[in-house]
């Protein structure tokens, strides 16, 4: 069997046979695939949904996998190009976004290739569960000239990634494994296979291939056309294109975890499964359409597979019935089946008829960044935001943030502001520890290059809170627990030329109250560091819990202005009004409610 293969269980030699099957999300299976093919170093900035594979492989021997966080996704890049370089396997991972700030290192190395296999897993999110947009990688992939393969369940999630370092390799190329949310955090069975280990290449002397002078990419250039030629040769050629034959009234072009909706909807349909949109089978793709009546393109997002199609001039037909936004399920390819008049439409069922009762997204009780933005709130300041936990202060009760664009951007966009001489109010950009070490030291320099009038609230809560408390370097810990060195966020913010900078405690409602104004009063660039640890992550931080003395509550609603929780309405009443109680379970004791309730009826719990 040609090493370049996808391998099933069933397919395995005796020494690497396949005995026990794990339960394995998409993402644990992707760790183990990348264990399994002898990577020695990987990289990532934790982004939902892809956090979880570097987590795991973090779970092995770190004699074997150099496995460590990085400040952001180009320098995880960077990282694992240098180990390519060297000539080990190496992986970087990132969700869809994280891509974008990768570009840069990823645009050029798909002109140099690669000395030991590179694979970088990128994570969409179709339907928008945690990030800020919906794009679509392959669009990425066909952009920057590199092969994609793209799993459907866990058990395609390990055999690609091991296959991926042999891809890269034979192919002089970066390869993309490209999962989505419901395959990176769906657990199904997986299995596992032995730790291959490929023996350490010598680094490559060659400024002709590895410096992309522009004398030297106009050479690469061509080389990049005519891998992509290569490249589809094998995909035409591997089991991993993969032609199900059955009825041929219609066929259906699929890949991803669009395939198993398919497959559970219309069971008996010839299907074409590719585990690559990029490049692609069109030979493959030509015969099976000649095959078949009609052609339907099933993908998630984008109309990738199906604008290519097209091009080849195949009338086939795909988003006029499937949706371009959101995430697929059976239902959705059912009704876009429907739509096609291929199939009855789903009967609508009365049976469970039932709305759920919608409730906001807050931050959890207790979170110390509740504080800074109360402050901002009565300062009534212009607010730009950033990725993190505290978007949510966008929302009611808190509501302080005005705008939230991309990670690091709060600070830049602030100086915009401040530039177009527009603004009557304070001008103030938020960010988190980790957002700030990964894209916010830049705007801060240009802001005090610019000399600007703008505060920075620096909302320091000592991890990675957003993505499920990753540390990184503010936190003193590295990504199996161990001792590494601390930066200091005064002393970066001082170092680059601000003079006015103070460090206050989030549950000082007093001192950050007033430290606001007088950041919003100084003329420059001033920063304000809050300063207290997660409640949460990475472990719950409790103190004495708290509870409302219903006597003498005026129902004066200014806790509730926290958007804490743990406070809810009680059925007592004050002058028409309900009064508020604590569920004292839930109290993580931080009294900011006491620190604004006027009539002091908020006491802790007695022993």
């Amino acid at each position: 069997m040609n090493k370049m293969e996808a391998v099933r269980p069933d397919d395995r030699s005796e020494d690497q046979a396949r005995t026990q099957a794990h339960p394995l999300t998409g993402n644990e299976a992707i760790a183990r695939g990348a264990w399994e093919a002898g990577v020695k170093v990987a990289s990532a900035y934790p982004g939902t949904p892809s956090t979880e594979i570097l987590e795991s492989l973090a779970t092995y021997d770190a004699d074997e996998v150099n496995a460590e966080w990085s400040t952001n996704e180009k320098v995880a890049v960077d990282v694992a190009i240098g180990a390519s370089f060297q000539g080990v396997r190496a992986l970087a991972a990132m969700k869809h976004v994280g891509l974008n700030v990768a570009a840069d290192p990823v645009m050029s190395q798909t002109y140099v290739g690669v000395n030991g296999g590179l694979v970088l897993a990128v994570c969409d999110d179709p339907g928008i569960h945690s990030s800020q947009n919906e794009q679509d990688t392959r669009l990425f992939c066909r952009l920057a000239n590199i092969p994609v393969l793209e799993p459907s369940d866990a058990q395609e999630a390990l055999d690609f990634t091991r296959l991926a370092f042999d891809i890269s390799e034979e192919f002089d190329t970066p390869v993309i494994l490209r999962a989505t949310t419901r395959l990176s955090h769906t657990r199904s069975p997986v299995f596992t296979g032995p730790r291959i280990t490929p023996e350490d290449k010598p680094f490559i002397d060659d400024p002709n291939k590895n410096v992309v002078l522009p004398a030297v990419a106009r050479v690469r250039h061509p080389f990049v056309v005519e891998r992509e030629a290569r490249l589809q040769r094998y995909f035409e050629a591997s089991p991993l294109t993969r032609w199900e034959k059955g009825d041929t009234t219609y066929g259906i072009i699929t890949n991803g975890t669009s395939y198993p909706y398919v497959k559970e909807v219309v069971p008996g349909v010839s299907v074409l499964k590719l585990a690559s949109s990029y490049p692609l089978a069109r030979e493959t793709v030509q015969a099976f359409c000649d095959s078949v009546e009609k052609v339907l393109v099933v993908e998630e997002l984008e109309p990738f597979i199906e604008t290519e199609v097209k091009a080849m001039g195949i009338k086939a037909e795909g988003k006029v019935f499937f949706p371009r936004c959101g995430e697929f399920s059976p239902e959705v390819i059912r009704a876009g089946l429907a739509k096609a008049g291929l199939m009855a439409a789903a009967e609508e069922s009365h049976e469970w008829n039932i709305k759920p009762i919608l409730r906001p997204p807050v931050l959890c009780a207790g979170c110390p960044h509740t504080g800074g933005y109360m402050a901002l709130r009565a300062l009534d300041a212009r607010v730009t935001g950033d990725i993190g936990c505290y978007t949510l202060a966008a929302v009611e009760p808190l509501r302080a943030i005005d705008t939230n664009v991309c990670m690091g951007a709060s600070i830049g966009n602030a100086v915009g502001m401040a530039k177009a001489g527009t603004e009557t109010k304070p001008i103030v950009a938020t960010i988190g520890d980790s957002t700030f070490l990964h894209s916010g030291i830049p705007p801060l320099i240009d802001a005090v290059y610019s000399d600007v009038d703008i505060t920075v609230l620096i909302l320091d809560n000592k991890i990675t809170a957003m993505t499920g408390g990753q540390h990184h370097p503010g936190t003193g810990k590295n990504l199996r627990g161990q001792d590494a060195h601390q930066v200091d966020f005064e002393d970066i913010c001082r170092s680059v030329g601000v003079t006015w900078v103070r460090v206050v405690d989030s549950y000082d409602l007093g001192a950050l109250y007033r430290t606001m104004r007088e950041a919003a009063a100084n003329k420059g660039v001033s920063v304000v560091i809050s300063n207290r640890p997660c409640v949460l992550d990475p472990v719950k931080i409790k103190g004495p819990a708290l509870r409302v003395a219903a006597k003498d509550c005026v129902a004066c609603q200014a806790c509730m202005n926290l958007g804490c929780p743990a406070i809810t309405w009680s059925d007592e009443m004050y002058d028409g009004h309900h009064k508020v109680k604590i569920d004292e379970v839930a109290c993580m004791g931080c009294t900011l409610c006491a620190q604004v309730c006027p009539s002091d009826c908020v006491q802790p719990v007695s022993p």
